[in-house]
């Protein structure tokens, strides 16, 4: 990854980008929402198509010259529908949020109502949170995981839709480490009369290989990432039947946006191709054992995990407990510096700020990619511990670092 045509045209921004992909090659990426893309993902998101508009969709465009766009959004939709068993799919939203967006405009009418899961016990700003377009656009109540046992409250759940009344019910999160029960959900929507939208952005990928349930199929609407535990073009997707197809289709064009970005499909389309591979069934079952592994590690050290364990890519903890004088944000910076990158985040009732919360999440789909087993990730498990109990001491921050690009050497990336 040289960037000469960037190098040649614009230094500065070539100099960017090869730093970046020294930071990616040197640290441990544990961002639960990132993921190293193939170099056949990344080439095709970097290609061409970057010059073609292609608003409309295949066979029906508002341009000409449209054949070969046509071909690679055909291509996504059909990887798309025999990966996750949908019927109809939409692979032009740009981005996950946006794919949230265009399924309210296909079901609601600004002053509906939603109901979603808090912010802070694991959901997402476009589940309808004041700062996003979700929560002024619609009224929204949301509900919550049991705060003893940290896994979701379907009980409160249920109470709260018949109380509250929603058009529409959102399940799905951000940072909720357990399975879901969409069956459980679909039955509380479909008892007020809701529609039921799944938003499955963080375990496309572990859905896909089977390795969660699937609530394709059971829910009316499902979104998701493209990016995250699948490893595709990075974006956002619509999975429905066909009798919401039409509908889907004019949210996201022209609802809620213009041309689709056709080099990020071309991306969608061969990380699709990825991932129908035998391999890819592989890697997911390996990303969710290196988060168990991780979880046991983080809890062994004597950590709180949020509902006390994982089933999926990422684990939440709660650092009050452990580290009552260290915050999220601070455990980011301390662990960043040591080469070891994940991110501050909020926790079942959270007593501090958002932007510098009690907890810290980590994923273990980037080290997965790059090879890491179980006992690799018990070690970075480890790692993290020594950062957490002495986030201000060089001489550990130094050894920790060190360790790291010794497991950063053994677990090449974009060699």
């Amino acid at each position: 990854m040289e960037h000469e045509h960037v190098r040649e045209a614009d230094p500065a921004v070539a100099t960017a980008l090869a730093d970046e992909v020294d930071r990616q090659r040197n640290t441990l990426s544990m961002i639960a929402s990132e993921n190293h893309a193939s170099r056949a993902v990344v080439d095709a998101q970097g290609s061409v198509l970057t010059n073609k508009y292609a608003e409309g969709y295949p066979g029906e465009r508002y341009y000409a010259g449209c054949g070969p766009a046509d071909a690679v959004e055909e291509l996504a939709i059909e990887r798309a529908k025999e990966l996750w068993g949908a019927d109809h799919v939409n692979v032009q939203p740009h981005s996950g949020s946006q794919a949230n967006m265009a399924v309210y405009l296909a079901t609601l009418d600004p002053g509906d109502r939603i109901l979603s899961l808090e912010l802070e016990h694991g959901g997402h700003l476009s589940h309808g949170h004041p700062a996003n377009f979700a929560g002024q656009l619609f009224e929204v109540e949301q509900y919550r995981v049991d705060p003893e046992t940290g896994y979701l409250d379907y009980e409160g759940l249920a109470d709260i839709a018949d109380e509250f009344d929603p058009d529409a019910i959102v399940s799905g999160f951000s940072a909720y480490p357990r399975t879901v029960d969409w069956e459980r959900i679909d039955a509380v929507a479909d008892a007020v009369d809701a529609y039921h939208v799944a938003d499955i952005a963080h375990i496309t990928g572990l859905v896909a290989a089977g390795v969660h349930p699937s609530p394709v199929g059971i829910a009316d609407f499902v979104t998701g990432s493209t990016h995250k535990t699948i490893r595709a073009g990075r974006g956002g997707m619509i999975m429905c039947g066909e009798e919401h197809a039409d509908a889907v289709d004019n949210a996201v064009f022209p609802g809620v946006q213009g041309g689709p970005l056709m080099h990020n499909v071309a991306g969608k389309a061969v990380g699709f191709g990825e991932a129908l591979e035998d391999s890819f069934t592989e890697y997911a079952e390996q990303v969710v054992a290196n988060a168990r592994a991780l979880g046991e590690t983080l809890a062994d050290a004597g950590l709180t995990l949020v509902s006390g364990g994982t089933d999926t890519h990422l684990v939440l903890v709660d650092l009050r407990d452990s580290h009552p004088d260290l915050s999220g944000g601070d455990a980011e910076a301390a662990l960043e510096s040591a080469g070891i990158v994940l991110n501050g985040n909020t926790v079942p009732g959270e007593t501090r700020s958002p932007f510098d919360p009690s907890g810290i999440r980590a994923g273990t789909a980037a080290l997965t990619t790059r090879g890491f087993d179980e006992a690799a990730i018990r070690e970075v498990g480890d790692l993290i511990v020594r950062v957490l109990d002495a986030p201000t001491d060089e001489a550990v921050l130094a050894a920790v670092s060190e360790r790291v690009d010794e497991l950063c050497a053994a677990h090449p990336l974009y060699e």
